[in-house]
């Protein structure tokens, strides 16, 4: 918003309501609105409840302590991560329950049970204390995704070590940052790992990045593809080697609640990468609770969430959340297409998965290969569907709901980020009557508005600022080495709330809809328009698999729109179908928000995320040199998106 406090245009409005099936509402967990309102009233009555589901070694002497922006959660309290994440389900018949099913990209696979993920867990937890690691050292996992990754990540909590996940995707100078930044003391990684039918180099990465960071004493590396690698003897440690020799058990630190469990690092405006901390008690209670309540987790469930686990949904939903409910849990290493695009759906078949969380960026692309590939395969075991990392417009939800879903399964689309560390804003499945493209209602326990410049509640309908307006257990705690960052950044630009740097209106029934990050805000003759909105009215045109807009200094309107759009596969990119395309956006949010121009292209630079880098589209669109690259799934379709964008420019 402008300094004047103009609000952001809240344009496109959708009116669709899907309410919950009833044979899904006669099993859901959560039944009753009860909860909503024991929530509001003692928040700290129902979040001492929530953390009565898990093992404490010691109760905690107080649920909340609230020092403006700093919080504690159940302080006093002594708890072990990796003890509630495992050892209390050998008490009962999960012992012998699926934990982890992995399957690979080539195809290879194994199941661990709860008994076997323990013993794992127990041995590597006693390689790293062998080594010399400590209750607070920082360890630092650069793995692709195999049951190591998840073994290292609850061997570390075991033992009261701060792990540090860095994505496989990311460079050898990313590794090198994120390790120094923390003070990295033992690495963990690979050989290699398997993406697009490709060897992804990570020990070559890591001896890259090794050469400039001097603090790390030892490199830990699992046998993944087998490849020759280079082995530096006396730093370097084979993982099968280190486990042979290793005891079976080894005990779990007694951790305080408000202990570091972990570090993980999101991009930042200044460039810098921010180290977010999270903590130990109140983390678990937040992802154990939002779970069960949201995925509705059951026993008899295979629950699959394909976030890589080097993101903050795949530490609190593959692997925190989910395995503190006992859950069976699918991890995947390869990518959604590959060898074919009904990859996901040949997997969903195979293992009978019945709660299936993914982002909106593959279902666009699901949509863009056509509703073939998931007719070729039984997907009946599904029984709930799930979106994360962005706002999902309407037509992508619909399609997921109808394709996916089968008219049969309630979608959860959430909201949260790596910074609140578990879902703030989601449908109850068995509760929440569902509007395509909103998150719908803040969850128990969260109080989240949409105001304007000075923390007023802007009206419904009207576009301002996300905040949350009371803190919540599983909440950073401070930016790692720079707590004057953390409350800048969150906490006064809104005093008195959390500032989340995303737009959104508030519907009639207080829907939250999200508007995309402000940042992304388009200025057009003085009217303020988030991307989302036009993006969603591009997609809900029938040729369209996949949109991004972003702006371009106007001479007469400040900014014009320029859209980038990737069309379904069979269909020609022509002239015409530009100017339909700007037609439909005016058909669907008005004139105002009609495109410049409509770029077509074969695909959008995205993150290895999923998450579309506007930043880079604007580089293209200006004429400027190109950001930073490093991040990104395939640095060579920019230059060729470049290189297209100037021969239709001139």
């Amino acid at each position: 918003m402008s300094p004047e406090g103009k609000a952001l245009e809240a344009l496109l409005h959708e009116n669709r309501v899907f309410n919950p099936p009833q044979a899904f509402v006669e099993q859901a967990n959560i039944k009753s609105s009860e909860v909503y309102g024991f929530a509001s009233k003692d928040p700290e009555a129902y979040w001492a409840q929530a953390a009565g589901r898990l093992h404490w070694f010691r109760r905690w002497d107080r649920v909340l302590e609230w020092d403006y922006p700093k919080a504690r959660w159940f302080d006093g309290g002594l708890l072990n991560v990796s003890y509630n994440c495992l050892d209390r389900h050998l008490d009962s018949w999960r012992r012998n329950k699926a934990a982890l099913i992995w399957e690979g990209e080539p195809g290879d696979s194994c199941v661990l049970t709860y008994r076997d993920l323990y013993r794992e867990v127990n041995k590597f937890a006693a390689v790293l204390r062998h080594l010399g690691v400590k209750r607070g050292d920082r360890v630092t996992l650069y793995l692709p995704m195999i049951p190591e990754l998840p073994i290292a990540m609850l061997a570390c909590a075991r033992i009261g070590a701060v792990h540090n996940v860095v994505f496989g995707g990311f460079s050898a100078e990313a590794l090198r940052d994120r390790m120094n930044d923390i003070g990295t003391k033992i690495l963990i990684t690979a050989d290699g790992g398997y993406r697009k039918g490709n060897i992804v180099p990570l020990k070559e990465n890591a001896d890259l990045a090794l050469e400039q960071a001097p603090g790390v004493e030892k490199v830990i590396v699992a046998k993944r593809t087998g490849q020759k690698i280079n082995f530096r003897q006396g730093r370097d440690l084979w993982w099968h080697e280190l486990m042979a020799l290793a005891p079976p058990y080894s005990p779990p630190e007694e951790m305080e609640a408000e202990d570091p469990l972990f570090i993980l690092h999101t991009s930042g405006t200044t460039g810098k990468p921010k180290g977010v901390v999270h903590t130990t008690g109140g983390y678990l209670v937040g992802t154990a609770t939002t779970a069960h309540m949201v995925f509705d987790l059951k026993d008899e469930d295979v629950y699959w969430c394909t976030a890589d686990i080097g993101w903050i949904t795949g530490h609190s939903y593959v692997v925190y959340g989910p395995l503190a409910n006992g859950a069976t849990v699918l991890i995947y290493e390869g990518s959604p297409e590959y060898p074919r695009p009904d990859r996901f759906w040949q997997i969903i078949a195979k293992y009978g998965v019945t709660i299936f969380y993914t982002a909106p960026t593959a279902i666009r692309s699901f949509m863009r290969s056509g509703p073939a590939h998931p007719a070729r395969h039984d997907l009946s075991s599904l029984r709930l569907l799930g979106t994360v990392g962005e706002p999902i417009n309407p037509e992508a939800w619909v399609w997921y709901y109808n394709h996916i879903g089968r008219q049969r399964c309630p979608i959860v689309d959430t909201w949260w980020q790596t910074e609140t560390g578990m879902i703030l804003i989601s449908p109850l499945p068995g509760l929440t009557p569902l509007k395509p493209g909103s998150a719908t209602r803040p969850l128990p326990g969260i109080v989240a508005d949409v105001v304007d410049d000075y923390g007023r509640p802007v009206p419904p309908g009207k576009g301002g600022y996300l905040v949350i307006k009371q803190p919540w257990p599983a909440m950073m705690r401070t930016i790692y080495g720079d707590p004057e960052r953390y409350s800048r950044q969150y906490w006064q630009r809104i005093p008195g709330c959390y500032f989340t740097g995303d737009g959104a209106r508030k519907d009639a029934d207080g829907y939250i809809w999200v508007l995309g990050r402000v940042d992304d805000v388009i200025n057009v003759s003085g009217h303020r328009i988030g991307t989302m909105e036009v993006e969603s009215a591009l997609v809900d045109h029938q040729a369209v698999a996949e949109a991004a807009v972003i702006s371009r200094s106007h001479a007469i309107k400040g900014e014009a729109i320029v859209a980038f759009v990737t069309i379904k596969d069979g269909i020609e990119p022509t002239p015409e179908l530009a100017n339909e395309l700007k037609a439909h956006v005016v058909k669907k949010i008005g004139a105002l928000a009609r495109p410049e121009e409509v770029f077509f292209t074969a695909e959008l630079p995205k993150t290895r995320s999923g998450k579309i880098m506007r930043r880079l589209l604007r580089d293209i669109a200006e004429g400027r040199a190109l950001g930073d690259v490093t991040t990104l799934a395939d640095p060579a379709a920019v230059n060729k998106l470049r290189q297209a964008y100037a021969a239709e420019e001139g």
